[in-house]
């Protein structure tokens, strides 16, 4: 691949970047002006400024890495900068991946409807049980972020050793294979929880379309309320997966292969996840949905008044 193609791959990176920032900068925004408004803001609404905030974070490590591997892709095996930006994304992907996985269970534990003592327990105190669960997983992070340096510091000293034609003292499949245990150990969990957030909201809307039927009862918003909440959870799951496999695969191209501009398309492959999942959010939610709306009427005239307020708007 020309040097050409690896420049359009950074401008599609870029603009998928753009594209990111703005959507879930709008996320961010629009809440911390609530905030700011109101002097209150609810559990939903902080956990999407949360994730908004560390996907733009998220957007800006891979937009890093791809520039170093399409421009500069030895820096990688002759300088620390590797270790550093494997921290920078590892910190990220924790953040965002434990602020939807807690989105998943947020919207589970207030939508679902079940009769068991403990989720009733549980659909009390689901604040208190959604911050505890996103504090918890930081005793996660010290152990990933350990094993993730780790690795990084295997790969550096066996490419450096194999560049010297020297017999390999770790080699390149067993660290590929090694981040695949990694990464499985470290979102096993969130996804499984998120999985099964999915799975219990559609039995609950299973049951509940039962009781009107039995009732002669037409759709009603909670029916709504299940179907806007799993389109919301199945999105999250079907572009995380996207995402981890994407990673999974550039890394095996970074390590095995070496082929740094087929890495170069999976980072960009991957760049879907953080940008496009912050509009089918704001598509989701009513009062992100309808400010977008009133925002775009707004653009349409403002070249005519030459006057702007986004506060006006919220």
């Amino acid at each position: 691949m020309s040097f050409g193609m690896r420049v359009a791959l950074l401008v599609v990176a870029t603009g998928e970047l753009i594209f990111g920032i703005l959507g879930n900068g709008f996320i961010g925004l629009v809440n911390c002006m609530e905030w700011a408004k109101n002097g209150k803001v609810s559990a939903a609404d902080l956990i999407l400024t949360g994730l908004a905030m560390s996907r733009i974070i998220q957007l800006w490590v891979i937009l890093l890495d791809l520039l170093i591997i399409g421009l500069f892709p030895r820096v990688y095996t002759t300088t620390n900068l590797a270790k550093v930006v494997t921290l920078l994304w590892t910190l990220a992907n924790h953040l965002t991946t434990w602020f939807a996985t807690c989105l998943s269970i947020f919207y589970f534990l207030k939508i679902a409807n079940f009769s068991h003592f403990f989720f009733i327990w549980l659909k009390w105190r689901v604040n208190r049980g959604v911050l505890g669960l996103f504090l918890g997983s930081f005793f996660l992070l010290p152990f990933n972020l350990l094993m993730q340096d780790t690795v990084s510091e295997w790969w550096m000293n066996t490419h450096g050793i194999s560049e010297r034609n020297v017999t390999l003292h770790l080699d390149v499949s067993t660290i590929f294979y090694l981040k695949i245990l990694f990464l499985s150990l470290n979102y096993v969990f969130p996804f499984l929880m998120s999985l099964i957030s999915l799975l219990l909201l559609f039995l609950s809307l299973v049951r509940h379309t039962k009781n009107l039927q039995l009732n002669l009862t037409g759709r009603d918003s909670s029916t709504d309320a299940h179907r806007r909440a799993m389109k919301m959870v199945t999105s999250f799951l079907l572009l995380f997966i996207i995402y981890n496999i994407s990673i999974l695969l550039s890394s095996w191209m970074f390590t095995k292969v070496q082929k740094y501009q087929v890495v170069m398309l999976f980072l960009v492959i991957s760049t879907i996840f953080p940008s496009g999942h912050s509009f089918i959010l704001i598509l989701g939610n009513s009062k992100l949905r309808q400010i977008a709306s009133r925002l775009l009427r707004h653009f349409k005239f403002f070249e005519r008044s030459k006057t702007f307020s986004f506060i006006d708007i919220i």
